[in-house]
């Protein structure tokens, strides 16, 4: 009793999920005063200057032309309007033609949002809500597909790597296989290539190096197109490619593009936006799992403090059964070549088993029990990551272990840390 009141969560043991939940929000809103404080820092003198010099301007503008101030105010509220509108200073392309409508949902249904074009009648603000909403929903389930496409291949690509690495380092130096190792050993190889998956770490480095690339030649494109410095390039394609869109750069703008092939450019404009949203979705949602793994590794830290919170080996909570995902030492759960299919996967079957059976056992001790040799378990489970179907379970509707990217992620990468 004395460690429920003096624990510092004052309700037993804390879910795993939850702690990693309420970790994050409290980073997130950390990071978020970090950043505010940046950007105010940099950017607050540059605003007030702004603000002075056009304070001076508008004074020696209504001085030099005989205006009245309320006058020169009205006419630049009109001006605001038309801007919303679409109209401009500079000579721009129709926003609402068929090709500028055609630019407005793709960053529409890409979740971009730029803002230079937004729907002025009341109808076209009712069609935006039910358009976005299937169009949004279907964008986001193609980036998922082809992230497990990209995952799928890499993951390809690397087992070839690892296994030709693995056969050069079996074969001794009169280019004999070790017969040793050939015969007793053959199971066990075939099971550890089975049931090898690429590391989150080295997916991620393969992802941010074609993000970089995608991002660099297309800043190439705009800076000669449009105009830009490539530093302000770059700076657009991330803010594109990552779908924030601020609007105060956009691209294909322009009515006629001098010395360049306006359609040619259009085309490549649409390839480059459609390449690298791909690819810094998938690269967010593995930095995701990273980020995890950080969450992991900072909860055992936090065991100590607080083992009534976070229970050890040899007690429970005397007051509340203990939960499967209770936050518990590293070495409790760890386990020989963890990977996040697995770690998926048991959780979804042992799941339906406690159940079933009524009672909450581990995966730990399931696999005593059955005595189920965990190097088959291993390639059952990394059949989907080898390229061979998988038959999945009925809750987990294609993404086994979660719901869109992050049940992809879980089919196909091995995490590096021992816990989750």
């Amino acid at each position: 009793m004395a460690c429920r009141h003096g624990c510092c969560c004052g309700s037993g043991p804390l879910n795993e999920d939850n702690a990693r939940f309420l970790l994050l929000a409290l980073l997130i809103v950390v990071y978020l005063l970090c950043g505010a404080a940046v950007f105010s820092a940099l950017e607050q003198p540059k605003e007030k200057e702004a603000k002075e010099r056009w304070a001076q301007r508008f004074e020696h503008f209504s001085q030099k032309y005989n205006l009245s101030k309320t006058e020169l105010s009205n006419f630049l509220r009109n001006y605001e309007e038309a801007n919303v509108a679409g109209i401009r200073v500079d000579t721009i392309r129709p926003r609402w033609d068929f090709t500028g409508a055609f630019y407005f949902v793709g960053t529409v249904v890409s979740t971009i949002g730029f803002g230079m074009t937004t729907p002025a009648t009341i109808g076209g603000k009712l069609f935006l809500m039910f358009y976005g909403l299937i169009g949004c929903a279907a964008t986001i389930l193609f980036f998922n597909l082809f992230l497990e496409r990209v995952i799928t291949v890499i993951a390809f690509v690397l087992k070839s790597c690892y296994e030709r690495r693995q056969n050069k380092i079996a074969l001794p130096q009169n280019g004999r296989r070790n017969s040793q190792g050939s015969g007793g050993g053959a199971g066990g190889k075939g099971g550890e290539l089975a049931g090898w998956k690429p590391s989150v770490y080295c997916v991620m480095l393969i992802l941010c190096v074609a993000a970089v690339l995608v991002s660099c030649c297309a800043s190439v494109m705009y800076s000669a197109a449009e105009g830009w410095g490539y530093l302000d390039s770059l700076y657009f394609c991330f803010v594109a490619f990552s779908t924030i869109g601020f609007g105060d750069m956009v691209s294909s703008q322009r009515a006629v593009y001098e010395g360049q092939a306006t359609t040619a450019y259009r085309l490549g404009n649409f390839f480059f936006i459609l390449t690298g949203v791909c690819c810094i979705y998938s690269l967010f949602n593995v930095i995701s799992i990273v980020i995890k793994q950080v969450l992991n590794w900072l909860l055992r830290r936090l065991e100590a403090p607080c083992r009534c919170c976070f229970p050890g080996r040899g007690g429970h909570h005397p007051h509340r059964h203990p939960r499967r995902n209770v936050v518990a030492p590293g070495h409790l759960r760890a386990r020989r070549d963890p990977s996040i299919e697995t770690d998926a996967v048991n959780e979804s079957e042992t799941d339906t088993g406690r159940r079933m059976s009524g009672e909450m056992i581990s995966m730990r001790d399931f696999l005593a029990a059955n005595k189920v040799n965990l190097a088959i378990m291993q390639k059952q489970l990394s059949e989907m990551a080898n390229g061979h179907p998988r038959q999945s379970s009925s809750r987990q509707n294609g993404f086994s272990g979660g719901v869109g990217a992050l049940g992809i992620m879980n089919n196909r990468l091995a995490e590096t840390s021992v816990d989750r």
